[in-house]
């Protein structure tokens, strides 16, 4: 029986406050589905939706889910569906899920499903128990068919930062993982110089004894190996010889 979300009372950030806006740098340039008429536009929108899930500024191969992309150029799926692809993708797993912890992956989760940065902690906790009893997949499913993702972004809308008028971009404070993951990659790296390296290195080797082993000459015979007799002519070259001369 799966755990019911935990109540949490959602605090006053930018996306909650309707207010008079003047389009500027910060407004957010919004793909849609129904905008796109050629394949030059739905390709942008799907350059779009890799941007906003991975939060990558290049866009490998191995990102690419070409049967989702398929399935979108022909309307076969719907933008919230190629959405959910992508998050539930095995790279976006290797690159983000298997990397960071379970409040890391709510914050992450949050502000590139649903356009926004966590509540509070008391959010974080509720959803990281969800990540705990149905696990990432779960938790992308709740996201992305809550109330929430309809209101906004429907399902042909590539999901956005919303009211961006404070901090900085998410793809900039979320990278593919937090401080701590960082760190402990680099306290397991090598490092060139450092006293430690050597010293597990040096424990490291097998020594043996070397034992020394008296031996005696006196019992040696060696053989003699002088010849009395030299057998065959030696070769001598007749300094009057003649040798053709190459022209």
């Amino acid at each position: 029986m799966p755990i019911p979300l935990l109540e949490y009372q959602p605090s006053s950030q930018n996306q909650r406050v309707s207010g008079y806006e003047v389009p500027n740098e910060d407004t957010p340039w919004i793909y849609r589905l129904e905008d796109c008429a050629s394949d030059s536009e739905i390709q942008e929108l799907i350059w779009a939706a890799y941007r906003q899930v991975f939060s990558e500024h290049e866009t490998l191969k191995f990102y690419r889910q070409a049967q989702l992309e398929s399935q979108l150029k022909n309307r076969a799926i719907t933008v919230r569906d190629f959405i959910r692809g992508l998050a539930k993708s095995e790279s976006f797993r290797r690159l983000v899920v298997e990397t960071n912890s379970n409040y890391r992956l709510v914050e992450v989760g949050l502000k590139r499903l649903l356009g926004r940065a966590p509540y509070n902690r008391d959010e974080e906790i509720a959803w990281s128990i969800k990540i705990a009893t149905m696990g990432w997949s779960g938790f992308v499913d709740a996201l992305v068919d809550s109330e929430e993702y309809q209101t906004n972004f429907g399902d042909t809308t590539v999901p956005y930062q919303r009211r961006r008028f404070k901090d900085r971009p998410f793809n900039l404070v979320t990278p593919r993982y937090s401080d701590y993951w960082r760190d402990k990659e680099e306290k397991e790296r090598y490092k060139w110089g450092d006293i430690n390296n050597f010293m597990e290195m040096a424990n490291s080797i097998n020594t043996r004894q070397v034992r020394f082993t008296s031996v005696s000459t006196a019992n040696i015979q060696i053989p003699d190996m002088t010849r009395d007799n030299k057998q065959g002519v030696p070769v001598s070259v007749n300094p009057s010889a003649s040798f053709p001369v190459r022209l």
